[in-house]
C-alpha cells in the first residue's frame, strides 16, 4: 500500500478501477484548511490523463509492473509480434499498444515490455537508437552557420528534426525519450 503522502513520480497504482501511473504530484498545504496532495494521473491502458486531489492519509494498492526485454520481429499489417528472448514465446500487440515505440524499433532489435497481471501494456524502444536518414531536403552550403533544422524521414518512419548538413543515406543517432537528434553516426 502507498500512501498520497508518499507519491513519486512513475509510481503505478491501483485507483478508481484502473492502473494510475503518477505523472506529477504536489503536497499543497494552505494557510486554513487541512492539507492535500494534488497529483496528475495517467491510466496506464487507456492513456487517458486526469487531475485528481487526495487526502493525505489516503491509501492505495502499489501495482506490480514486471519488465521483460521482448525481441520485436514483424508486423502483418495489423499486429506488431515480439519474442521473448528467455522461452521464445511471441506475443502480437495491436498499434495503440506500440505506438510511441514502433517508430525506433527495426526487425530484430530488443525493445522492453511492461506487464500488469501477466498482460501486456507498453513497449519502450531503447533510449538511444541509430536510424538510417531515408528521405529529407537537400541542404545548401553556407546554411550551417544559423543552425537551423529540417525534417528528415528515417527507414522506420520516424520523423525528426536535424541539421541541414545530414543527407539521405547518413545514419544517425536518435534520443527516443524526446524524439531529439543527437549526433550523425
Amino acid at each position: 500500500m502507498i500512501s498520497a503522502s508518499d507519491f513519486k513520480k512513475g509510481i503505478t497504482m491501483s485507483w478508481n478501477n484502473g492502473l494510475w501511473q503518477i505523472i506529477d504530484f504536489q503536497h499543497v498545504k494552505p494557510g486554513k484548511g487541512a492539507a492535500f496532495v494534488r497529483a496528475k494521473l495517467k491510466n496506464v491502458i487507456s492513456g487517458a490523463i486526469r487531475e485528481e486531489t487526495f487526502n493525505p492519509t489516503e491509501k492505495f494498492p502499489k501495482a506490480h509492473i514486471e519488465t521483460k526485454d521482448m525481441q520485436y520481429l514483424y508486423n502483418d499489417s495489423e499486429l506488431y509480434y515480439f519474442m521473448d528472448t528467455e522461452n521464445y514465446e511471441q506475443i502480437p500487440l495491436n498499434y495503440n499498444q506500440v505506438e510511441e515505440a514502433i517508430v525506433y524499433l527495426k526487425e530484430n532489435e530488443i525493445a522492453q515490455m511492461r506487464f500488469y497481471e501477466g498482460k501486456p501494456f507498453e513497449v519502450t524502444a531503447p533510449n538511444f537508437v541509430e536510424l538510417e536518414v531515408t528521405e529529407t531536403e537537400p541542404g545548401f552550403k553556407g546554411d550551417t552557420a544559423t543552425g537551423s533544422n529540417k525534417p528528415a524521414t528515417t527507414e522506420t518512419g520516424a520523423v525528426i528534426q536535424v541539421p541541414l548538413f545530414v543527407e539521405i543515406g547518413d545514419k544517425v543517432k536518435i534520443d527516443t525519450r524526446t524524439g531529439e537528434y543527437l549526433s550523425r553516426v
